[in-house]
């Protein structure tokens, strides 16, 4: 008898972007524009029309670039996120993704002062990742990559010892 090893490309878990207030409102005054774009453009060509090529196709590429950018918006409202498989760590930032290998993460660093996580990668002086995603999900998500690779360092440093590394840096 012959056994094949299916290995599972399934997420084993998911965690959302969290966004500022800030991000929201410039993701909502990106889609008021675009929807203006779209509008404007349709009104002008039922009421104007269009007088040759050249103003068709300016038509056309307004409302082309209008979609694609309200897709664009869309797509990162909805699909911002980190993916964590048993081999690998997704960031999806709308259309966008980017794959990190497990191995290749170095260490963990929670930074409670600033309220930041940062993921580093071997050549961890030049590469990290910062994960924003909300505070209260910090201790699962570490605990997650820990339980997929149990060598990584995990570190972490309170307010007064951020506050100390800022005020020796301002001395040099």
């Amino acid at each position: 008898m012959r056994y094949t090893v299916v290995m599972s490309n399934s997420a084993i878990k998911k965690y959302k972007f969290q966004f500022s207030a800030l991000i929201y409102a410039m993701f909502g005054i990106g889609l008021a524009l675009a929807g203006a774009g779209i509008g404007l453009t349709i009104w002008r060509i039922i009421t104007q029309g269009a007088d040759g090529v050249y103003q068709w196709l300016q038509h056309i590429l307004i409302l082309f670039m209008s979609g694609l950018f309200t897709v664009i918006i869309i797509s990162m409202l909805i699909k911002s996120q980190y993916v964590l498989y048993e081999d690998k760590l997704v960031l999806q930032f709308g259309l966008i993704r980017t794959k990190y290998e497990l191995k290749k993460i170095y260490s963990i660093h929670l930074f409670k002062g600033a309220g930041k996580l940062a993921v580093y990668f071997d050549d961890f002086k030049t590469k990290y990742v910062m994960v924003v995603v909300k505070e209260s999900w910090y201790d699962d998500f570490v605990k997650t990559l820990l339980d997929l690779n149990p060598n990584l360092g995990f570190y972490f440093s309170t307010a007064e010892e951020e506050e100390e590394i800022k005020r020796n840096n301002k001395k040099k």
